[in-house]
């Protein structure tokens, strides 16, 4: 998310005029961008007004040390403010300080993603801090709902040895004997949280907020959180500010942020409600939930990229022991196909191209140059399959591959000549690459890759390979 956003705030800063210190002219031009990006992100108009203020403020007049330009001393000025809007430096973590089971509250309306997000904080607690999790749902009005969270359960449980679970369903009881029963068992049979899913409507209404508000009271909850859909924008902030004020919220989930390319909604939450946002979810997977970080939101915003996310991402999702053992035969200069393959699998697990580009410094620029182009997951499976129909010898000596061959292997694979004449050039660089590390060392690597711009260059080069049968 926040494409838009930053694609903004990066022309906005490279605009400001050289100088030893920022005039009001240059510092005003700049805001009346920087307003006009965050009005067009959705960004609720108060916080626009109050947020270019402060930056206006703190800008005017501020000495340029030497060896960094006007844009970047704005940049700064503007990160801090961004970080303050989205809630302050370092994460809002979930309050867990109360007797076991620790009671949290699930609120919001119906379609946002709270069961699916109910779920997704089991498997956390779960499989992160090793928290034996109760789920229980309490929405009566839709039996689906019910299924879906004892699905979600029994999921869970099984990634984390079985310390997730989910209150039998007794039909005709209502939402506060479902809480009652819920705390009783998890006290009794010694779990250590239990998640309370209560039910959606299609919009705020007195039933929905007396229900609430009577689960509230009986569970007293050390966690009230909302989730909201962060694609629908104001609408979400909306939301929140009503179940703030009628029941009182301690925190706020951001699902389907993969979703929104604007990010306003994330952006006015905490200005506007005064209730940090504590988790961002994106997609349907039970293992696609993050903690907010203000600081890394920021910096995705200004293009600086959110290396220590990436960083935790891989440690989460890649096998080391088999990074470290093709890195070895990387850097000794023999690299295989198979090899290939497996770090196609590793890229993978940590998703798309397009956003591990959006989570490294300064590769704004590349990843708007190859906006639209088919650069995702989907052409190194096609890779993959045209290897596949390899047999072992030419996996392991892709020299000996001649037309032949080539023919056996694009009929095998689903694919043309051509298609496996490209993988095999630029396998083919990359094997020359490794080879030129293995003698001259990193340097030597960087200097015939063209530092970032062999980066580019090679994000070009996935993104341009579209054949007959195409990479969607």
């Amino acid at each position: 998310m926040f494409e838009q956003l930053s694609s903004r705030m990066s022309r906005v800063f490279e605009g400001l005029s050289r100088g030893g210190k920022l005039s009001e002219a240059d510092v005003s031009e700049a805001m009346r961008e920087v307003r006009l990006a965050m009005l067009e992100a959705d960004v609720a108009l108060p916080v626009v007004r109050s947020f270019v203020a402060k930056v206006k403020e703190k800008a005017v007049g501020e000495k340029i040390l030497e060896g960094v330009s006007p844009g970047q001393a704005v940049a700064k000025i503007v990160n801090d403010a961004l970080i303050e809007s989205l809630g302050g430096a370092g994460v809002a973590p979930l309050n867990m300080a109360a007797s076991a089971p620790v009671p949290l509250l699930m609120v919001g309306l119906q379609g946002a993603g709270k069961t699916t997000t109910a779920g997704k904080l089991a498997l956390r607690l779960a499989g992160r801090e090793r928290k034996k999790i109760l789920l229980a749902s309490l929405d009566v009005q839709r039996p689906a709902a019910q299924l879906q969270l004892q699905q979600l359960a029994q999921q869970a449980a099984l990634l984390t040895e079985g310390r997730v679970a989910s209150l039998p369903i007794i039909a005709g009881q209502q939402p506060v004997e479902i809480a009652q029963r819920a705390l009783e068992a998890a006290r009794r049979e010694g779990f250590d949280v239990v998640i309370l899913d209560t039910a959606g409507r299609l919009a705020i209404d007195e039933a929905l907020m007396n229900e609430v508000r009577e689960v509230r009271d009986v569970s007293r909850p050390a966690e009230t959180l909302l989730v909201v859909d962060a694609m629908t924008g104001q609408d979400a902030v909306n939301t929140a500010q009503a179940f703030k004020d009628q029941i009182g919220i301690s925190g706020v989930v951001m699902s389907r942020m993969d979703g929104d390319a604007r990010g306003g909604a994330a952006l006015s939450m905490k200005a506007v409600t005064g209730a940090p946002i504590k988790f961002t979810g994106s997609g349907e997977k039970l293992d696609a939930l993050e903690e907010f970080h203000p600081e890394r939101v920021a910096g995705r915003i200004l293009g600086l990229g959110d290396i220590a996310g990436l960083v935790e991402k891989a440690s989460e999702q890649l096998d080391q022991e088999e990074g470290e053992r093709v890195a070895k035969k990387m850097l000794a200069g023999k690299f295989d196909l198979d090899d290939y393959v497996s770090q196609i699998n590793q890229i993978n697990k940590l998703g798309s191209i397009s956003g591990i580009l959006g989570m490294l410094p300064g590769m704004g620029k590349i990843k708007e140059k190859l906006e639209g182009k088919d650069i995702d997951t989907s052409i190194f499976n096609r890779h993959k399959a045209i290897i596949s129909s390899m047999t072992r010898q030419e996996r392991k000596t892709p020299g000996i591959i001649k037309a032949s061959r080539k023919k056996r292997i694009a009929a095998g694979s689903g694919t043309t000549v051509p298609e496996v004449n490209r993988l095999l050039k630029q396998f083919d660089e990359m094997s020359t690459m490794m080879k030129r590390v293995s003698k001259m060392g990193l340097s030597g690597l960087m200097r015939g890759a063209g530092g970032a711009g062999g980066l580019g260059n090679l994000m070009k080069g996935l993104g341009s390979q579209k054949g007959p049968s195409s990479f969607h």
